[in-house]
């Protein structure tokens, strides 16, 4: 497997009301992305100050869906379109060639 480590934001139950967002180091096996598209769930979500601490309130954040068999599951990662695009060595031209 060709992996790729990105930040994973994610939202790990706790015993409260409230659910706790957390960032995790996830690898990324680009030959099985389908879909990058911005998440701007998390960024508002940011922008009230519900994400964990440290992050700039400029951070972008990216959906992607990734195929598994004969369903899918969607991650989100910190980070644009453009910079996880870049980091998954994806392109145009190589989608293309596919």
């Amino acid at each position: 497997m060709r992996g790729i480590k990105l930040v994973e934001l994610y939202e790990q139950p706790t015993q409260r009301t409230k659910n706790k967002w957390t960032l995790r180091e996830v690898v990324v096996n680009p030959d099985y992305v389908v879909c990058l598209r911005p998440d701007s769930r998390a960024m508002a979500l940011l922008q009230e100050g519900i994400l964990p601490e440290g992050l700039d309130d400029r951070q972008e954040f990216t959906k992607i869906q990734m195929s598994r068999g004969n369903g899918g599951m969607d991650i989100v990662v910190v980070g644009g379109i453009a910079l996880i695009e870049d980091k998954l060595n994806l392109s145009t031209k190589e989608l293309l060639k596919g």
